[in-house]
């Protein structure tokens, strides 16, 4: 059977995989180091993969829709309801999965490409004009 669906625990050196067929099906169930989880997402083919909302999130969406994938971020309140048992992280990719195939759970809209840049640029310039400001009211004042 081939991999539909891939809910991936994402975390700072250790991910979590769960994939599912079409019918739901478990298919693919890995421990994978950082270094090798591009090369492993590589190797399947084009599919859906969902990844719960965290700092690094966006990075891996990237990264992964670089590679023919379609990516969706998920957000934790959404995924919580699906872990069956204890929380780790072989439960909680599969709470991503799950969560993942039904049709109408919302998603994370993907940034805009270079928006933090424009707001670092607008607060600079805010606090700028701010001190300008200021300085110019002091020196009025005598």
């Amino acid at each position: 059977m081939t991999v539909a669906f891939i809910g991936i625990d994402l975390a700072k050196n250790v991910f979590q995989l769960h994939g599912a067929s079409v019918d739901g099906q478990a298919v693919l169930k890995r421990r994978i180091r950082r270094e090798g989880l591009l090369a492993e997402i590589t190797e399947l083919e084009p599919c859906i993969i969902g990844v719960e909302a965290c700092t690094g999130a966006f990075y891996w969406q990237r990264q992964f829709e670089a590679l023919g994938h379609t990516v969706k971020v998920i957000a934790s309140q959404f995924v919580k309801p699906f872990v069956k048992h204890q929380k780790n992280d072989q439960n909680d990719a599969e709470a991503i999965c799950t969560a993942l195939m039904l049709p109408n759970m919302p998603m994370i809209a993907t940034p805009v490409s270079g928006y933090k840049s424009h707001i670092s640029i607008d607060r600079r310039f805010a606090y700028n004009f701010d001190r300008l400001v200021f300085h110019e009211r002091r020196n009025a004042m005598g």
